[in-house]
């Protein structure tokens, strides 16, 4: 049983944070001011503050001017550092490099703009997820004076389709470490997750007659459709599959395989929700995303009939784009 759950101060803590953070703008540019900038000591901070707390009681009781010195040389040095620490973060602003779709199970990255509009540089400034704590998680950078600078952060999606990203956290501990600065940023921007491709999908199912419907189907000699045949003497070079000739070559294999344009122009593969197998929902949609992927490299023209929407046949990057977006929107 996990204690941390059950504690009333932890469930206090975290209603408060996401109370707190559903009342933070969405934006994908934000300008860091003295509204949205925060500013606490470190544990180094509070050691500073009751070493400065012991040698002023003790110069006042043994009358050191020495030790007055070095306390007030001390606490001024606390109070520039502090004043740095938060000039660092006030007035940078920070604009969300849109992100691009990625497959379930792989970290989505996006891209964050540090732009500093005064002449002096901004240094150690860290960027990451919100609720991240791992220290690796953590991207560092300094911020040229009139400059930007552009740092990638990553995420783990939770889940597929449209997904907004996690809140963000940008903080800083210079110059002194005594002092941490920090802010919390959340943008609008969404990232498009795709299903996970099967890891070992099983071949492209048989190809449908353009006439004939699903009723006249026919299965090829290798039990699926991929739009290739052996090599013919005389086939011209822009018909060679070079793709599978290197699969070929680094299995030891010299066999050469050529479009079979005759057969593309006869049937059309069809990758259908209804014929992915007897699985869940999600498998399904697994299978039919290893299978795009496959047909792309194929580079045959492939369609797909999802429950209430059918894409015709083609093939492409643009084609391959729409097909994944419906699969993760599905």
């Amino acid at each position: 049983m996990n204690l941390a759950a059950l504690n009333p101060f932890a469930i206090a803590r975290g209603r408060f944070r996401q109370w707190w953070q559903s009342r933070l703008p969405l934006s994908d540019t934000t300008t860091l001011t003295q509204r949205n900038v925060y500013i606490l000591p470190t544990r180094p901070g509070f050691m500073l503050a009751a070493t400065i707390m012991v040698l002023l009681v003790a110069s006042i009781n043994y009358q050191l001017n020495l030790g007055y010195l070095l306390t007030f040389l001390l606490a001024g040095s606390a109070v520039v550092g502090m004043h740095v620490c938060h000039g660092t973060l006030r007035g940078l602003t920070m604009q969300l490099v849109p992100p691009d779709a990625q497959f379930m199970g792989s970290n989505a990255t996006f891209g964050i703009t540090l732009v500093n509009a005064r002449r002096a540089a901004r240094h150690g400034i860290g960027l990451a997820v919100l609720d991240s704590t791992h220290p690796d998680h953590w991207t560092w950078t300094d911020v040229p004076g009139q400059g930007r600078s552009t740092v990638q952060v990553a995420f783990a999606p939770t889940q597929r389709g449209l997904q907004r990203l996690p809140a963000l956290t940008a903080e800083t501990r210079f110059p002194m470490g005594t002092f941490r600065v920090w802010t919390v940023w959340r943008p609008a921007a969404q990232v498009l997750v795709y299903p996970t491709p099967e890891a070992h999908p099983p071949p492209l199912p048989p190809g449908e007659p353009r006439t004939g419907g699903a009723a006249a189907m026919r299965t090829q000699t290798t039990g699926e459709f991929d739009g290739v045949r052996g090599y013919r003497r005389g086939d011209p070079l822009k018909l060679v599959v070079w793709k599978q000739v290197a699969r070929s070559q680094a299995r030891g294999s010299d066999d050469l395989v050529s479009r079979d344009t005759q057969q593309a122009q006869r049937y059309e593969l069809w990758l259908d929700f209804a014929l992915a197998g007897n699985l869940d929902t999600e498998h399904k949609l697994s299978r039919l995303c290893a299978w795009v992927l496959q047909a792309d490299k194929l580079g045959v023209d492939y369609g797909l009939r999802l429950p209430g929407q059918e894409i015709k046949p083609a093939s492409g990057e643009a084609h391959k784009r729409r097909c994944l977006e419906a699969l993760a929107l599905c």
